[in-house]
């Protein structure tokens, strides 16, 4: 096969994280050849195996420095962009990894010639009163200005074996004897499967998307907070009571928690901040068709996928309430 015959080259900045290994493996599956841009390559050799001899290769890459992000990009058809951060920790600050990281992406990529598929986040805006949210925001019309034709997906939270969400409070379920449920558990979210979201990246770099366009994601069930705890009690078969922590003192914890050194915080001030919005997808998005059903995805619902990873946390594991055999 001479080099003119090659299938495209797609860069996948965060390829090995929880979103980027999903689409990895779409990509793969479609042909192209991959080439998955991270900060520790030699931990990211398990997705080798999710294509063929020679399919999938890797670039070391830190979205802080942008000579790095320019090697990765090298040669590319086409970029997508899976990082982003839920917590700060030293140098991985908002500012520098959603924000300078992403337009530095969208920079090379432009350079390079690519086109380019950034996941973002429902919230994104601006003047977010959050550091998450406004970094967001900022990264979204930053890459625009520099790629007007970048496809932006926000999705709503996403959910699957290895998601910081349902595992986070199944993990509490399982250790405390109650589970928090901040601002009275009102706030309401649109779970949407990793794997969902894994196909509208690649349909977007099958070029099936509409160039400069934002997509809302969110799956079939709009859940709240509540919703959502008892789901996870349910798929572990766990009975714990909930108890109401205002979003003052939640936030107060998450302040507290967020100045032990060496730790990931369980939750910090600014996600309680986000607690205070809804994140489900708007009303314009679905109107314009720009959502899952809108591009033909039919999106899985939580029941569907949620128990086969919550079996973990049951105290029997599989064999939890198994009943007696035939």
């Amino acid at each position: 096969m001479t080099l003119a015959n090659l299938p495209p080259l797609v860069t996948v900045f965060g390829g090995s994280g929880f979103v980027g290994r999903h689409v990895v493996r779409m990509l793969a599956r479609r042909g192209y050849r991959i080439r998955v841009a991270v900060r520790r390559p030699d931990l990211a050799g398990f997705l080798q195996p999710l294509g063929n001899v020679g399919q999938i290769s890797f670039a070391q890459a830190n979205l802080r420095y942008r000579d790095s992000i320019i090697k990765a990009v090298e040669d590319a058809d086409h970029v997508v962009n899976c990082v982003g951060i839920l917590t700060e920790s030293g140098r991985n600050t908002f500012d520098a990894v959603q924000e300078f990281g992403a337009k530095a992406i969208a920079e090379a990529a432009r350079d390079a010639g690519a086109t380019l598929t950034h996941i973002s986040a429902i919230g994104a805006e601006a003047n977010s009163q959050t550091g998450y949210g406004r970094t967001k925001g900022r990264a979204e019309a930053a890459i625009h200005s520099v790629l007007p034709g970048a496809v932006i997906l926000r999705p709503s939270i996403i959910f699957g074996p290895e998601d910081d969400f349902f595992n986070k409070f199944a993990k509490m379920a399982r250790s405390m004897p109650f589970l928090p449920l901040i601002g009275g558990g009102k706030t309401k979210f649109q779970p949407v499967y990793v794997e969902d979201v894994a196909e509208a990246v690649a349909r977007s770099v099958d070029g099936k998307l509409k160039p400069g366009t934002i997509y809302e994601l969110g799956g079939q069930d709009v859940m709240t907070f509540r919703d959502c705890l008892e789901a996870v009690l349910a798929a572990t078969y766990r009975q714990r009571p909930f108890i109401n922590l205002p979003f003052g003192v939640a936030s107060m914890i998450g302040k507290i928690a967020s100045l032990v050194p060496l730790i990931t915080p369980p939750l910090t001030a600014d996600q309680v901040t986000m607690l205070k919005k809804d994140n489900v997808v708007s009303s314009e998005a679905e109107k314009n068709g720009l959502t899952l059903e809108g591009i033909g995805i039919n999106p899985v619902r939580v029941a569907s996928v949620l128990p086969s990873y919550m079996v973990q946390y049951r105290t029997h594991g599989q064999f939890s309430n198994a009943g007696k055999a035939a």
